[in-house]
């Protein structure tokens, strides 16, 4: 799911940053097209950096003196991947420009290039609102069928009482999703069909006696975010999971298999791999276990000495298996974050690894936002903050062109 988020030059242009992170938070990607007076309220890099997108400003980009001819077609291929227009704030000047079909700029001329709904959020002065060139323009779009999330009325920004406000933002992102057809979180690609993907999620526990364990903080959010992303868009999802706290998905093609320990999930893992053909390895896997379980629970004493021995690496052990599946591997860092992820990438032969900063506070571990570097053999895709739902679906969108490189079934 993606639409184009056209911000134009008014007061609450400020605004369409927290629209753009809520359709975030409901699984939509979110590319900005800025004009030139918007960027006199906010800056480009804002929502740069709230959306992991490249933020288009311009009809044409240019290079010296030779104008970039990518760029000059730019709006149609934008147009044709989006699945909605929206414009938030909607100006006065854009819905004229709109209504008239003038396009003197990359958003103007997106809105005559794409076949896609628009959604419109006015926001003016009560006065150019309530002008009966603003109110023509209104109706000519209503009646070509563009969507219009209706101002509030209250104080305005230029001092005045009255409509013109821009509409809450949960309205408009309702209005958004509600044109879209689609329930909170679901994507409507289905570009996934015919793939079977095995999904690890949460951590595992290694046993000391049999009440205590050796564990993580795992919650399981990202693992599951991933599997209900996979089968919003047509996979068929196994799903491998350690004892996580977080809500387990329910959605028809989800095949769910509990695990506890890392050699209970390696079993699970191995058993399933021939049916896969991607295996996203997002699980918290535990690196040792205790070398003698006590049969018994140890009662309270003094000082206590556990041998540990590692656990197999099963995310290596699947990429040496592997025959033509796609293999995604996670990897939780707190320093040296893309080094370690390259040297994981090579050493364990995996087509893609995911990196998140695992020491930053308010994302990561069991918290529903993220941030990661996606990182394949071919560069890598940075993924800003945003919600566990985006980045799943983020990851999944490697999957394409990680499919080009990847040999036919037999």
């Amino acid at each position: 799911m993606k639409i184009a988020l056209g911000v134009s030059g008014g007061i609450a242009a400020y605004k369409a940053a927290e629209i753009a992170r809520l359709l975030q938070d409901r699984g939509v990607r979110v590319q900005v097209v800025m004009t030139r007076s918007a960027q006199e309220f906010i800056r480009p890099l804002s929502f740069a950096a709230l959306t992991g997108e490249k933020v288009i400003t311009d009809l044409f980009s240019t290079g010296g003196e030779t104008p970039n001819l990518d760029s000059a077609v730019e709006h149609i291929s934008v147009a044709q991947s989006i699945h909605a227009l929206v414009v938030v704030p909607a100006t006065a000047d854009i819905l004229a420009k709109f209504a008239h079909g003038i396009c003197d700029d990359f958003l103007t001329t997106l809105h005559l290039a794409t076949t896609a709904p628009v959604i419109v959020a006015p926001a003016m002065n009560v006065n150019m609102w309530n002008h009966a060139a603003t109110q023509q323009n209104l109706q000519t779009l209503r009646a070509r069928g563009v969507h219009i999330v209706e101002p509030g009325s209250g104080y305005l920004a230029c001092g005045m009482i009255g409509a013109g406000r821009l509409a809450a933002n949960e309205a408009i992102v309702d209005a958004v999703m509600q044109v879209l057809e689609v329930k909170p979180g679901a994507a409507a690609e289905r570009d996934l069909v015919g793939e079977t993907i095995l999904v690890t999620a949460g951590p595992t526990r290694e046993k000391i006696d049999p009440v205590r364990y050796i564990s993580n903080r795992s919650s399981g959010k990202m693992g599951y975010a991933i599997a209900e992303a996979s089968a919003q868009r047509g996979a068929r999802v196994l799903l491998v999971t350690g004892p996580a706290t977080a809500k387990l998905p329910e959605l028809a093609n989800l095949e769910v298999t509990r695990v506890e320990s890392t050699d209970e999930m390696r079993s699970a893992v191995l058993g399933l791999l021939p049916q896969a053909t991607v295996v996203i390895k997002a699980a918290a896997v535990g690196d040792y276990h205790v070398k003698a379980i006590a049969e018994h629970k140890i009662k309270r004493g003094g000082p206590l000495t556990l041998e540990l021995e590692p656990n197999p690496d099963i995310l290596k052990e699947i990429a040496a298996r592997k025959h033509n599946q796609i293999v995604i591997g996670f990897a939780a860092e707190t320093q040296d974050l893309l080094a370690n992820g390259r040297k994981k990438l090579e050493s364990k032969s995996l087509d893609a690894i995911v990196i998140n900063d695992v020491s930053r506070d308010g994302i990561g571990f069991d918290s529903d936002r993220n941030a990661v570097t996606i990182l394949t053999r071919d560069g890598e895709t940075v993924v800003a903050e945003t919600s566990k739902c985006e980045v799943a679906h983020r990851i999944l969108d490697q999957i394409s062109p990680l499919r080009a490189h990847r040999p036919a079934r037999a």
